[in-house]
């Protein structure tokens, strides 16, 4: 069975070994409350079955997406991060054998183009369980992710806090990440850092999936691996460190991220590599509520949550 060895916190004296039985729950009859003590611990949190009735018509709409992007992959244009296709899709590197020069990362498939997406977004039970960790006040942040490892080879990415991508000036946003197939080692399963949430945001580095984490400090044996069946969903803190290996099966390894956060709450920060990060540190002041309004989807949002920064 594989475990994770929490991080030096005073949270955590006794620094016991945590194993995926200590973050799982199923989404029948599940208690919010109970499922939030997990996540507010561990930064992390597993549920079983969360998101099963979604992911064969995510599927169909992710296929479509996917089938886009290469077809328009000749008129893509080179970016910082990669290159970019006109519907915005991602593409990095590929691997020499590949076949082609560039793989997908991230698919522009959201809740402006996929129904089935944003109905997933909607999800009762997933809204009980993120008002029981955020508050009463609830809104989506940004609109939907596929992230899309391509078969026999695709990306790894690399040891990393989604707080270096978008520090929040309070706790930041919840990520509810759900595999839309059959998740394992060989097709690149979420791997994460339990406890990691409570050290803050950790320096990083370019890597060649953008932000990461220093491998020579954060090697995978670090992490927890994460194993689960199509509609399984995987909750956790913008600072819990988290990352997947390659997909070395010969089939895509879609996943969906969704991502909530208190309906006050806003980006101070927004990067993509070191470079950038740095840059936009000394414009963290410059961050107001007032332009980065989410969908509610708990609660209600008053106006005085727009003067604030």
């Amino acid at each position: 069975m594989a475990t994770a060895t929490l991080p030096a916190h005073p949270a955590h004296p006794a620094q016991h070994p945590v194993t995926v039985a200590d973050l799982e729950l199923s989404a029948d009859g599940i208690d919010p409350q109970r499922a939030a003590a997990i996540y507010r611990e561990h930064g992390c949190l597993v549920i079983r079955g969360l998101m099963t009735r979604y992911t064969a018509a995510i599927n169909r709409d992710v296929a479509k997406a996917a089938h886009e992007a290469i077809a328009l992959l000749p008129q893509a244009k080179k970016v910082t991060e990669g290159w970019v296709t006109p519907d915005g899709s991602l593409f990095l590197p590929a691997p020499a054998h590949f076949g082609r020069a560039q793989q997908i990362m991230l698919l522009p498939c959201n809740y402006r183009q996929s129904s089935a997406l944003f109905r997933s977004a909607l999800d009762e039970t997933l809204g009980d369980l993120a008002e029981a960790i955020i508050g009463p006040d609830v809104e989506l942040f940004l609109d939907g992710q596929i992230i899309y490892k391509e078969g026999a080879g695709g990306h790894p990415k690399h040891l990393h806090q989604d707080a270096a991508y978008f520090e929040h000036r309070y706790d930041g946003p919840l990520a509810v990440l759900t595999y839309c197939v059959d998740t394992d080692l060989t097709n690149g399963a979420l791997q994460v850092v339990p406890g990691s949430h409570l050290m803050g945001v950790l320096p990083h580095v370019n890597t060649f999936s953008h932000l990461g984490l220093d491998p020579q400090q954060w090697p995978w044996e670090r992490a927890l691996p994460i194993t689960g069946q199509s509609g399984d969903a995987i909750l956790f803190h913008v600072k819990t460190i988290h990352g997947s290996k390659e997909n070395l099966s010969p089939r895509p390894r879609p996943v969906v991220v969704h991502r909530f956060r208190a309906a006050n709450d806003y980006v101070t920060i927004n990067a993509t590599t070191a470079e950038n990060r740095s840059d936009a540190e000394r414009q963290a002041e410059k961050a107001r509520k007032q332009t980065q309004r989410g969908l509610m989807v708990r609660g209600y949002r008053s106006h005085s949550c727009l003067d604030e920064g």
